[in-house]
């Protein structure tokens, strides 16, 4: 400790010589020379460094009055404040600037590329359309100029319906139309292509059919509908057929139009008719809605000639959300928030009078007018972060030189204060010291009362275990008392069979005390229970068997509940597979044989003693509930009531142990045991243990080897 003051004296020329050039070194440098001893404990230097914090607190006083004049250049005045809080006002707004207008471009360049490509499906599927009506358009003209589909209709004798038969059908496959027939002009179907088939129009009436009305007229029949007969949908196109200038029936082409479904769902195409009904939809689920209300004429007028063979016409749940340059429309398809969303274009298909609609979902227009915001906003704050931190390394430049004046010149003064520190520090070593060998001789001394506790600890365990032992032996012992006073009447009287029984029940509780005293080791060892089964029947039948002395005179009712039935009386005489725990039999009755020792405590001074035991059964669970009328248990011991050694009872009437034995067994075998008071009166235990599966002769052969 001699040496520490010299070592302190050269510090301050070292550091002297260096600090024109060198930055100030940490405090703690020049306390290098006063370690403390090893093994010292810093919290223990309190009482010897209260001299040091008294002159600590006049140095910062003396430092405070000698740099009071020099200025603070972290102060901000509140022109400062304002300014800053302009600045970042002026940024936040031209990140919105920024962002609102890369939304906006982005999103509009989208839309504009979603109506071009709208455009181009709209006119490849309008031309498609048109060329499959225009290539058939003319056909129903060409049949009814035929003399076959002529003679059928003025003389329909079965030799010319069965040769116009063969030339609609031959026509038909030629043509790759969907049928081809001839209506006479009263309205009968008289000949047609699927004259074969099971659902051939031949013989159905048509008067009520728009396109045979129209060709009865002299007019060309247009019109899209579901068959009544096949009820498939199809475009009808009519012909009036005339002979000698005068209209004797109508030939009609019925052609399939099903493959439009085949577009892409994803951006869906529909075809309405003249009144917007959608009879055309790569969606299916969209087919005959209406794209606008209908009138009630309307909708009279579409049952009348079942055109949609009176299906349910419901509107489309289309809702406009904004009108776009060109009629455009961006729509919403459905309720709520996240609906889908459709950029709706409109094309005129012309003769007949339907509109095609082309949707294209504008979600990816969102997503990219959504990731350009979020590039941009990056871009912006990344560039006013990189602007920032110019600003911030220009100011920080400036307070490092200012600064590097003021620490050269409080650095010569902290030299001065390590040195007297150093001395001063010397002295507290000496004194710690002195605390440090009082301290271990304290810690000698406590480690000797440690090792008599451990000891006193050991005694105690065993005074637990023994008490265990003569606690759980009192009701066998009673037993035995019972059971050797009815063998001793037994064979007064000569009944030597009752004294065989009484003496096998004695050697069977003598087996059960042997087994108690090994079950009580969970004091000294928690001795896990292993996958172990008992069958709650027989451990009842077992507990009440031993208890049938103190039970004269008190009622006991014994219920099951079968996952949540209603309660039925339980016959313990009877195993039910059932009924099975995962526990070690015998430790099963201990519990039982305390729960209802303590309820037969309970009734001792009721008028009419009546103990309830309700076995409920769960999928996973299995709960015995032993009730009594008694008293019940005061609020202020059932906190206590599963310690060990705390019993209600007289000095020498009980040990305290039982309720703190039967809720360790319920732990260990992965339930629990609680106490609670009856709504109606009298305490209730409810031991909650987990179910096992077992079949009957398992429990048979358990009742054999346990009885």
């Amino acid at each position: 400790m001699k040496a520490a003051p010299r070592q302190h004296d050269a510090a301050p020329l070292a550091t002297n010589a260096a600090a024109p050039d060198d930055s100030p070194p940490d405090a703690s440098d020049g306390l290098a020379g006063a370690e403390a001893p090893d093994g010292f404990d810093a919290c223990d230097g309190v009482d010897g460094l209260d001299q040091l914090n008294e002159r600590d607190a006049r140095d910062e006083s003396d430092d405070a009055t000698r740099y009071a004049t020099i200025g603070d250049p972290h102060r901000t005045t509140s022109a400062i404040v304002t300014r800053r809080l302009l600045i970042l006002f002026a940024l936040v707004a031209g990140l919105v600037a920024a962002c609102g207008l890369t939304w906006n471009i982005t999103w509009q360049h989208g839309i504009d590329t979603l109506r071009r490509n709208a455009a181009v499906r709209a006119d490849r599927t309008t031309n498609a359309l048109r060329s499959t009506l225009e290539r058939y358009e003319s056909l129903p003209y060409l049949l009814g100029e035929h003399p076959l589909v002529q003679d059928v209709l003025v003389t329909p004798d079965e030799d010319n319906v069965a040769r116009a038969n063969q030339y609609l059908e031959d026509l038909n496959r030629r043509a790759r139309a969907n049928v081809a027939y001839i209506i006479t002009a009263a309205g009968r179907c008289v000949a047609a292509s699927n004259w074969n088939e099971r659902d051939s129009f031949i013989g159905q009436e048509y008067l009520f059919r728009p396109y045979f009305v129209e060709a009865e007229k002299g007019k060309v029949g247009r019109f899209f509908g579901i068959g009544t007969t096949s009820l498939d949908p199809g475009y009808y196109i009519s012909q009036p057929v005339r002979r000698d200038n005068k209209i004797v029936g109508v030939a009609v082409i019925k052609l399939n139009l099903e493959w439009f479904q085949g577009a892409d769902a994803s951006e869906p195409l529909i075809v309405t008719d003249d009144h917007g009904v959608i009879f055309l939809s790569s969606v299916p689920a969209w087919k005959y809605h209406t794209v606008k209300p209908l009138s009630s004429d309307v909708i009279a007028s579409i049952y009348d000639t079942r055109q949609y063979a009176r299906q349910p016409i419901a509107p489309l749940p289309m809702t406009v959300v904004r009108t776009l340059e060109g009629g455009a429309q961006i729509v919403r398809i459905g309720g709520g928030r996240y609906a889908p969303r459709f950029l709706a274009s409109t094309r005129a298909i012309g003769e007949p009078d339907w509109r095609l609609i082309t949707m294209a979902p504008i979600d990816p227009v969102n997503a990219d007018a959504r990731y350009a915001t979020i590039v941009t906003g990056f871009g912006y704050v990344s560039l006013c972060l990189l602007l920032f931190y110019w600003r911030m390394r220009r100011t920080r430049v400036r307070e490092v030189m200012r600064s590097r004046a003021l620490l050269q010149k409080a650095y010569a003064e902290l030299n001065q204060r390590v040195a007297e520190r150093t001395a001063d520090l010397s002295q507290a070593n000496e004194q710690l010291k002195k605390e440090v060998s009082e301290r271990t001789r304290a810690e000698q001394e406590l480690r000797a009362a440690h090792d008599e506790l451990i000891q006193a600890s050991k005694l105690a365990a065993l005074g637990q275990m023994a008490a265990g032992i003569t606690h759980e032996l009192n009701q066998p012992l009673a037993a035995l008392r019972g059971f050797s006073d009815n063998t001793r009447v037994f064979l007064e009287r000569g009944d030597h069979a009752s004294a065989k029984d009484n003496l096998e029940a004695i050697a069977a509780l003598t087996e059960r005390m042997g087994k108690i005293t090994n079950q009580l080791k969970l004091f000294v060892g928690r001795a896990r229970p292993r996958n172990a089964r008992a069958g709650v029947a027989r451990a009842l039948r077992n507990v009440l068997t031993l208890l049938q002395k103190r039970l004269q005179g008190v009622t006991v009712d014994i219920s099951l509940i079968d996952e949540g039935a209603a309660p039925v009386r339980l016959d313990v005489e009877r195993d039910d597979p059932k009924l099975v725990a995962h526990c070690d039999d015998l430790r099963l009755e201990q519990v039982l044989i305390n729960l209802l020792g303590n309820a037969l405590d309970a009734v001792a001074g009721a008028p009419a003693p009546r103990i309830a035991i309700d076995v409920e059964t769960a999928q996973a669970l299995l709960t015995i509930t032993v009730s009594d009328n008694g008293p019940g248990i005061p609020d202020d011991v059932l906190p206590q009531l599963f310690e060990p050694f705390f019993t209600t009872k007289e000095m020498g009437q009980g040990l305290g142990l039982g309720l703190a034995i039967c809720s360790s067994i319920a732990r260990d075998c992965g339930g629990s045991l609680i106490a609670r008071n009856n709504a109606q009166g009298g305490a209730a235990f409810v031991l909650t243990l987990r179910r096992a599966g077992a079949q009957a002769t398992d429990i048979a052969d358990s009742v054999t080897t346990g009885s």
